[in-house]
């Protein structure tokens, strides 16, 4: 299945395009169609699922044909981290319609929210706190909601904001079409479910599970920490081959270049790059002439390398499902892999996503601890391997004692 399967709006399979997805997730697979077809839903799903595109699209689509400056789509999340993240998408996923979003939530100025909405917004993505200040203020109706979504309705429930979200409903069109998004199902939630949908489809997915061969850990990094700790990694003995994994297309082409400069064997592999350069990129690190791959997501998709001894995610990725398929490239064909991932205090709700998934709490680790690990390595490795002879191959950043081989990463105009 595709995305083209849905019929979306031109703008909107424009926008999935662009964004370099193709298949979609198995929720969004079972969830879509539903809500194409107006009906309530109850989706039971995990953080890092793709659960957003699953909502985020349908509402697009709906909202489409005649934005008119009413509230007429109303998101509601717990946590103000993931109303921007939902806004994010809203806004990536519409950009060249004419619709208005605004992300709604406390510790900012509600003036400026009120006098946005004022002004006329099509979807709004709300905490409940907020919101209802905004309701009690009569700044804001709700009465023309179309479609109302509830995402991670549990955890609201733990945050104590179900009172709120009951006050919300009595505001908000009765005809409306509802969703309602749950990891699980406790009591409370199952009682509001019942409340507030009609006839409901359920879908119900699991994640993809992580391969057994790979180790994970993690380490907590500033930002501006991140690239001379990859330099670290990278000069790790162990390190034959990396999968280094960036969020955007600029990311992936200045990291790489970095990585150049510093006489690492480099390359990127990204969107902007030719289906010729991005060809010669991967034939090149197939064949060992890099043993460095800077990737994003979308021009990773393709990428078959049985023996990358690392991945590591530079920045953290989006769903866990995405951070399955990351860690997948590595601990293939009865081989063992590592998977590292930098993470900064904003990635503490992925990694609780990834560490359900898991089944485990994942290895925290720390800069000081590399120096130890590639002088445990080294030693395993002389116990157990016979001196390789003056012209024995090494392996991309070795430090064996001789001079590690570099210096033959290419340089390429990546062009728009």
């Amino acid at each position: 299945m595709s995305f083209s399967n849905f019929n979306f709006h031109q703008k909107i399979q424009s926008a999935i395009q662009q964004s370099g997805y193709t298949v979609p997730t198995p929720i969004q697979q079972q969830a879509i169609g539903p809500i194409l077809d107006k009906r309530d839903l109850l989706g039971l799903a995990q953080t890092g699922t793709g659960k957003t595109a699953a909502f985020v699209l349908p509402l697009i689509q709906r909202l489409l044909d005649r934005p008119a400056g009413k509230v007429r789509g109303l998101i509601i999340a717990p946590t103000r981290e993931l109303a921007e993240q939902i806004l994010d998408y809203v806004e990536k996923m519409s950009v060249g319609t004419r619709l208005k979003s605004l992300a709604v939530y406390g510790g900012v100025s509600k003036h400026a929210q009120a006098v946005r909405m004022k002004a006329g917004v099509d979807i709004i993505v709300a905490c409940p706190g907020r919101l209802l200040d905004h309701l009690n203020d009569r700044a804001v109706d709700l009465s023309a909601v179309e479609m109302l979504i509830l995402d991670e309705a549990d955890h609201m429930f733990d945050k104590g904001f179900l009172p709120d979200i009951r006050k919300i409903l009595r505001a908000v069109n009765a005809k409306r079409q509802t969703l309602v998004f749950s990891a699980t199902m406790p009591g409370e939630i199952r009682r509001l479910v019942e409340e507030i949908l009609t006839h409901p489809v359920t879908v119900q997915v699991e994640e993809a599970k992580p391969t057994k061969s790979v180790s994970h850990s993690v380490y907590q990094v500033q930002q501006q920490e991140k690239t001379g700790l990859l330099k670290e990694i990278l000069g790790r003995e162990d390190v034959k081959t990396a999968l280094v994994f960036t969020r955007t297309k600029h990311r992936a082409k200045s990291l790489a270049l970095q990585l150049q400069k510093a006489d690492f064997q480099a390359v990127a592999l990204q969107g902007n790059m030719s289906q010729a350069k991005r060809q010669s990129a991967l034939d090149g690190f197939k064949n060992g002439t890099y043993s460095i791959l800077v990737a994003t997501d979308i021009a990773a998709r393709g990428i078959d390398v049985s023996e990358i001894s690392h991945v590591i995610n530079y920045d953290m990725p989006d769903t866990v499902e995405t951070y399955t398929h990351r860690t997948g490239r590595t601990g293939r064909a009865a081989c063992t892999g590592e998977a590292f991932t930098f993470v900064t205090a904003d990635d503490s709700r992925m990694i609780r996503a990834v560490e359900q998934n898991l089944g485990r709490r994942i290895v925290k680790l720390s800069s000081s601890q590399i120096g130890r690990q590639n002088g445990n390595e080294e030693a395993r490795q002389r116990s157990a391997t016979p001196e390789t002879s003056g012209n024995a191959k090494t392996s991309g950043q070795g430090r064996t004692g001789k001079a590690p081989r570099r210096g033959r990463a290419q340089s390429f105009d990546f062009g728009i």
